[in-house]
Order: structure tokens, then sequence, then C-alpha cells
């Protein structure tokens, strides 16, 4: 009897931070405002988010 590999095609998505490759279903999404952004963990989404907070708040301080 012939076993048949049956190809499965994941949609893979790059993290943010980290840059690694994860199925897009076990991903965790952040819609901005022009795309949406792909984290394989919370650790990462939480590095993104504060960073993304920083720079918020340094953009704010500076002089216009």
């Amino acid at each position: 009897m012939a076993i048949k590999k049956k190809s499965i095609n994941m949609e893979l998505v790059t993290c943010e931070v980290c840059l690694k490759e994860v199925p897009k279903s076990s991903a965790i999404a952040s819609e901005t405002t022009d795309y949406v952004a792909y984290f394989c963990g919370l650790n990462c989404y939480e590095k993104w988010k504060n960073q993304s907070v920083k720079t918020n708040d340094q953009s704010k301080k500076s002089p216009s």
C-alpha cells in the first residue's frame, strides 16, 4: 500500500519584530492605519507596541 503525502499549503507571515515566519492562522495580528502587522507571540507584540508608544512620545516632544 502506497502512502500519499498531502501537501498542505499554509500561508506564512513574518513577525514584525524577530522576522520569524509563522503560519498566518497562529499569528497575532494588529491592524494599524496602513497595514496589518503580524507577530509570532505576545512577547514580540509587546515589544512592538512599546516601541510604537516611545516613538509617538518622542514625536510629541520634538519642536515642529
